[in-house]
């Protein structure tokens, strides 16, 4: 599978996203191993977590595996966020859900992330959401002092715009090197809104969460909203030997952005399938066939 170099670490084309490692009724370490297995397999490297996934737990059902099987650190990458503090798990005492980009909060994340998850470093750590609050002075100075620490290879973002990202990059020494955004054929405001372009123009393949929008492109039968879109992702997906999701999939992977699509599925077959999008090469005119329908009209 093909690699995407961010700065210092380089990502599998296709991403596991973990957020939904605690939702699944077996979240013992041989069966984690098994979907990061599944995994490895198909050359999909890029594990995404974040600490408040699975209520702050995602990560620990993670490290438990690892700790079961300590050889499969060296084979992968860890994308991991923190900013979110919701009044659950180790934030119970929290009175409100609220974002906290201080120095204090993202080191002590940090540290909790390297003990749960039974590693030494994170390879990509994402500022999960844009903080009201933030001070940009301070919240730089803790990411670089992160990565010259070596606790963190490299430092991104998760869910901020073109303007986000440029004021917290001016307080940096060290380059941001990603940003994940919601895209799929129904979140696809960034394609136009300047988001992609930002990210385009500073060389940054996007990582895109959601990229079957949660599901919603999937299901329904014809009186769905989305009834002809996913008619034409079946019929496109007869064409090629697969199914809609790999279509929804590649979709993205056409775009010159080098999206890298974050995928979530606990179930291992599905798992195992995730590499089927990269064998459809998508033609420009079925690209904007899928996009009209997304949008409900022609372009202009």
């Amino acid at each position: 599978m093909e690699k995407i170099q961010t700065g210092p670490v380089s990502l599998s084309r296709i991403v596991y996203g973990m957020w939904r490692l605690g939702d699944d009724s077996d979240t013992r370490p041989a069966h984690v191993q098994a979907k990061v297995e599944a995994c490895l397999a198909q050359g999909i490297t890029t594990m995404d977590q974040a600490d408040i996934y699975g209520d702050y737990t995602a990560e620990t059902i993670l490290g438990d595996a690892l700790r079961a099987a300590p050889h499969l650190r060296d084979q992968i990458e860890i994308v991991t966020k923190c900013d979110i503090v919701a009044p659950v798990g180790r934030h119970a005492g929290a009175r409100v859900k609220h974002y906290d980009t201080s120095a204090a909060h993202i080191n002590a994340s940090v540290e909790a992330s390297l003990r749960d998850m039974a590693t030494d470093r994170i390879d990509l750590l994402l500022i999960h959401r844009p903080d009201p609050l933030m001070d940009h002075h301070e919240t730089g100075a803790a990411l670089d002092a992160l990565v010259s620490s070596g606790k963190v290879r490299a430092v991104g973002v998760s869910n901020f715009r073109p303007f986000d990202w440029n004021l917290l990059q001016s307080a940096m020494q060290t380059p941001l090197v990603a940003n994940q955004i919601e895209l799929s054929l129904i979140a696809h405001d960034a394609f136009t809104n300047g988001d992609l372009a930002h990210l385009q123009q500073h060389g940054v393949a996007p990582m895109a969460w959601s990229p079957l929008a949660g599901g919603a492109l999937m299901t329904g039968g014809p009186d769905a909203p989305n009834a002809e879109l996913r008619a034409k992702l079946d019929s496109v997906a007869k064409d090629h030997g697969t199914d809609a999701s790999a279509v929804a999939v590649a979709w993205l992977l056409r775009h010159p952005a080098r999206i890298l699509p974050v995928m979530g599925t606990n179930s291992l077959p599905r798992i195992s399938a995730l590499s089927n999008a990269l064998k459809i090469e998508m033609d420009r005119q079925t690209w904007f066939e899928l996009y009209t329908l997304a949008l409900g009209h022609e372009v202009a």
